[in-house]
């Protein structure tokens, strides 16, 4: 349980380092929008580094690192523009 709360802390850093770092006409605006963000992108790490076996998993499962989640928020924010400029979502920003 530890850890999904480490995850959801870290991500929430994540999400707003991830904002200030890539500024651009589609980021999510709002708060809540950039900390959920943040914390897929954290969730993202996490796994991606748990299948590769950096992170170990079960009962001493270990989450991604501010780097590593800031890095999975980066990925999630490009994919949320990618979305945007797409038209697949709408750009809540207009």
């Amino acid at each position: 349980m530890s850890g999904i709360l480490w995850i959801i802390v870290v991500g929430f850093v994540a999400g707003i380092i991830a904002r200030v770092l890539s500024p651009g006409p589609n980021n999510p605006s709002g708060f809540i929008l950039t900390t959920v963000l943040g914390i897929a992108g954290a969730f993202l790490a996490t796994f991606v580094g748990q299948t590769l076996g950096y992170y170990d998993t079960g009962p001493n499962a270990q989450g991604a690192g501010f780097i590593t989640a800031t890095i999975g928020a980066l990925v999630v924010l490009f994919i949320w523009n990618r979305l945007v400029a797409r038209g697949a979502i709408p750009d809540w920003n207009r």
